[in-house]
């Protein structure tokens, strides 16, 4: 049997060309002017998955952008089988003019290739498919089943894909789910996201009078709705940041001594973390860490407001309706319709009666976490080990990735996300990057997770 890891390294150039056509591919999702070229995506990811030796590749149509399914089956039923997600869609690219050279023109710089959709999700699922060409151009077979569901919807809302998941179980069984979309600490520190929050987004409307009024002949008489406004936000958290809503916290899963003990391990530097964000001070609830805050901890945050008059000089009106954005993140246990009706109840408990208000709960996921006990989590901890050189150290993201929650509501299945992207890749912003030799460094790992979980 010849060495699918050297296979993989001496073919990294043509890797990176390849990746290069598929980013010049301006698969944006939400602007119908690239619908045409989202769909080119879908087809050349799926000539690439062909060419690598995967099986039953098709491209799936959906009322919006295609799916690409393909599979390799053959390692035995008592071999677990792995179900890697991806997405090929990405992000618009506006402003241009901050781009120090095209968005889909791939162009490396150091040790950066830079192009939309580097980290943020071409470069991180073109390491799974390159990784099952290597171990089946040199052993001729995978060490474990593989099935690929790869999207063309996650930047534009994934409606797709989320529909397609219950509908098709069977062809979606796995043991285990296996997703490269996140970032790991530094080049030389892999980590391993093991929780996802959740969230529950909020729009808030609130209406006085029929009309703006002149603040002098009616001020006093009508209470304003953007004051309104202000109480009801101040009475939604404390000073400290714990959260108002009566039963907000009731099925919030405490962390565990053993979780605490493993994110304390994460090597986050307060103070440079503090100077990145340009604030002047953390904050948040006293009894958890910055890092526990970040991860493992609900939140509740106000967006936007939008009322009265916000030109130029003055204009003293009462405003006849304002409007507020509000999310919560969400920690396993919390379910997002109950956080929904919790809040609308609270809010309508506490708005005066001289204004009428509007809660509309506009979407909502749950939070997602991984047991860290699997076989998969301990063979992708052995996978990051040997190939990086150094163990893992394990966090909760903050943010959500949707599907997570999906899989495990619909199939049942535990994820593995294992990043190869970098804090500072740029992702939904100009110049977006992947530093390249984690581009490699994930499918050798890759390769490595396949291998060690067969032997499981």
């Amino acid at each position: 049997m010849s060495d699918p890891i050297e296979y993989a390294r001496n073919n990294e150039q043509r890797h990176l060309a390849e990746l290069q056509a598929f980013l010049r591919i301006p698969s944006v999702s939400t602007q119908p002017a690239h619908d045409a070229d989202t769909r080119a995506a879908a087809v050349w990811l799926a000539e690439m998955m062909q060419q690598a030796g995967l099986e039953n590749v098709a491209v799936i149509d959906t009322e919006r952008h295609p799916l690409v399914y393909a599979d390799w089956l053959h390692a035995g039923a008592d071999k677990p089988t792995v179900l890697i997600y991806g997405h090929y869609d990405v992000q618009p690219v506006e402003p241009l003019d901050l781009w120090k050279s095209p968005p889909f023109e791939p162009t490396v710089r150091g040790e950066y290739l830079y192009a939309r959709g580097a980290s943020d999700d071409k470069g991180q699922v073109f390491v799974h498919v390159k990784a099952v060409e290597a171990l089946l151009q040199t052993n001729g077979r995978l060490p474990v089943n593989v099935k690929f569901i790869v999207e063309g919807e996650e930047e534009s809302g994934g409606e797709s894909l989320a529909a397609f998941i219950p509908a098709n179980k069977e062809k979606l069984a796995a043991d285990v789910a296996l997703i490269s979309d996140t970032a790991i600490i530094s080049p030389e520190q892999p980590a391993i996201v093991y929780g996802l929050r959740g969230i529950c987004y909020i729009l808030l409307d609130i209406t006085g009078p029929s009309r703006d009024l002149h603040s002098g002949s009616f001020g006093g008489g009508i209470n304003n709705p953007l004051n309104v406004l202000g109480h009801i936000i101040a009475r939604l958290k404390d000073e400290e940041g714990h959260i108002l809503i009566p039963g907000f916290y009731d099925r919030v899963r405490p962390l565990t001594p053993r979780e605490r003990e493993l994110l304390a391990r994460f090597p986050l530097d307060e103070e440079k973390w503090l100077a990145e964000t340009g604030a002047p001070q953390v904050w948040g609830e006293p009894e958890y860490t910055l890092v526990e805050r970040l991860g493992a901890r609900p939140t509740l945050d106000v967006h936007g407001i939008i009322g009265g008059y916000t030109g130029p000089g003055a204009k003293t009106v009462l405003p006849s309706t304002v409007h507020a954005k509000i999310s919560m993140r969400l920690v396993p246990d919390q379910d997002p319709e109950e956080i929904g009706r919790l809040f609308t109840q609270y809010v309508h408990q506490i708005t005066p009666p001289s204004v009428r208000i509007n809660v509309q709960v506009v979407h909502g996921a749950p939070a997602s976490i991984t047991n860290l006990d699997i076989p998969a989590m301990k063979a992708a901890a052995t996978a990051y080990t040997k190939i990086f050189g150094r163990e893992p150290v394990y966090m909760r993201e903050g943010g959500s990735i949707p599907v997570v929650a999906e899989f495990q509501t619909h199939l049942g299945l535990e994820t593995i996300l294992m990043g190869f992207g970098l804090p500072d890749d740029r992702i939904h912003a100009p110049n977006e990057r992947i530093y390249l030799p984690n581009f490699y460094r994930g499918i050798q790992t890759s390769i490595q997770f396949l291998q060690e979980l067969a032997e499981e």
